[in-house]
């Protein structure tokens, strides 16, 4: 396998970051020359392709990924595949790059519905629909994620972030707490409780923003499981209505009672890992990107001993599902039918007889029936993937744009904006966005 050195940063005006998701995600392919993907042949996995040179991008925390099973498949098969790493903010780079039209064959992605359609699956993707590898997937997970309009576009290879709670089994226990939260409310109550024994309870990272939004959405879970987003998609429902609103006050009242550590507007995303190991805090929402980080920090052995998940909602211990760019691929219909067809077999060699080796590299979960987690897996990450089988979607899942509530909400945190601020805010560049994608409810 080649790896690219990362290209230089693109210049990206206003006017390119969204020309994909301008377009009606419901377009015609006809003009494509690979609109018959669908109905396209996928080759054996170890067929034969001497000579054939394939380029995935992937992302800075992406790019490693493949390493062992790409090497694996070139080994198989003879082909040439080179890992470009695209420069961060990378779904920005990526659309800025595929709207001037230069494509790669395959990428990872965000397999959700709004980032598909930022992507202008129909016109730039190939239909994954009739993929072999398919029946390999465990039924709960076969159809939680990659598609749009009931159109496959992406290929799930890593287990999808649920939002939770991971915890620091040793702080808990020294405080006599010895089960976990069972709710939203009880969660809080278990916060307070903590906070009264002189323990911090959350830790929230400010600094680098994007997991301020976690917070909202587990206060959603119940809402998103009625049929929230549909609502919100409809525009029957907005973002400064009290069903999302009253989610933004709890998490900025729970914020001024003092539940979060003291440097909570500064504090970042390597901050928040060395607190939870160090039972600084006691508890933190997050997604398994931290588990991640956390797993390079410290060995199987300590994590088992020190670190636990539990999903949380209002409701009970329901999980918020949230696809991220490192656990999917998608392939790109780039008018060549031998590289389509190459593209293809790689994500077929990938999900059936490279998956064995791809889980072991990553000491991941599996996502398959017929091949077992591998040892050394930690059971933080085995009970995150459990809870994806009665998770719910999330914002970023099922709404039909994905605005900036992060962004929003780092700014309350900051004391800048109010919680009716950012809820306005939110709901503007939501209209915007769905404006932008052709989302009839929002024509002016």
């Amino acid at each position: 396998m080649k790896t690219a050195r990362t290209l230089p940063a693109l210049l990206v005006g206003a006017a390119l970051l969204l020309p994909a998701a301008c377009s009606d995600p419901g377009a015609s392919t006809a003009d494509t020359g690979s609109g018959d993907s669908a109905a396209a042949e996928w080759p054996e996995a170890t067929a034969d392709l001497a000579g054939t040179e394939l380029t995935i991008w992937a992302a800075q925390n992406s790019n490693t990924v493949p390493e062992a099973v790409v090497a694996a498949f070139e080994e198989a098969t003879g082909a040439s595949v080179e890992v470009e790493t695209i420069p961060d903010p990378y779904e920005q780079s990526v659309q800025t790059r595929v709207a001037t039209g230069d494509k790669p064959d395959l990428a990872f992605w965000q397999p959700t519905g709004s980032q598909l359609s930022a992507l202008n699956a129909t016109q730039n993707l190939q239909p994954l629909d009739d993929a072999p590898y398919l029946e390999n997937y465990k039924p709960e997970l076969r159809d939680l994620t990659g598609m749009l309009d009931d159109t496959r576009y992406a290929a799930l290879i890593k287990s999808p972030a649920v939002i939770g709670v991971y915890y620091n089994k040793e702080v808990l226990e020294e405080n006599g707490i010895t089960e976990t939260p069972t709710s939203f409310d009880d969660m809080v109550e278990t916060g307070r409780e903590l906070q009264e024994a002189g323990v911090t309870p959350f830790f929230e990272m400010g600094g680098d923003r994007w997991a301020t939004q976690w917070w909202v959405q587990v206060q959603l879970a119940d809402a998103a499981a009625d049929g929230l987003w549909d609502e919100i998609n409809a525009n029957e429902t907005s973002f400064t209505d009290p069903v999302v609103l009253d989610t933004i006050d709890t998490y900025q009242g729970l914020v001024e009672d003092g539940l979060f550590n003291e440097d909570y507007k500064t504090a970042t995303f390597e901050d928040e890992g060395d607190a939870l190991l160090a039972g600084d805090v006691a508890m933190v929402v997050q997604v398994n990107s931290f588990f991640g980080q956390l797993q390079s920090k410290a060995d199987t052995a300590e994590l088992d001993e020190k670190i636990g998940y539990f999903p949380i909602s209002p409701g009970g211990n329901v999980g918020t599902n949230i696809p991220d760019q490192s656990n999917a691929l998608v392939a790109f219909a780039t008018g060549d039918d031998d590289r389509e067809a190459a593209a293809r077999q790689l994500l077929n060699y990938w999900l059936s007889e490279g998956y064995p080796t791809f889980v072991e590299d990553q000491q991941t979960v599996s996502l398959q029936t017929e091949v077992p987690n591998p040892d050394g897996v930690p059971e933080a990450l085995i009970s995150e993937n459990e809870a994806l089988a009665d998770s719910v979607g999330s914002m970023q899942s099922l709404a039909v744009a994905n605005p900036d509530l992060y962004i929003y909400l780092a700014d309350m945190l900051q004391g800048a904006t109010t919680p009716q601020e950012v809820a306005e805010q939110t709901q503007a560049q939501f209209a915007e966005l769905a404006r932008a994608q052709g989302v009839e409810a929002f024509d002016e």
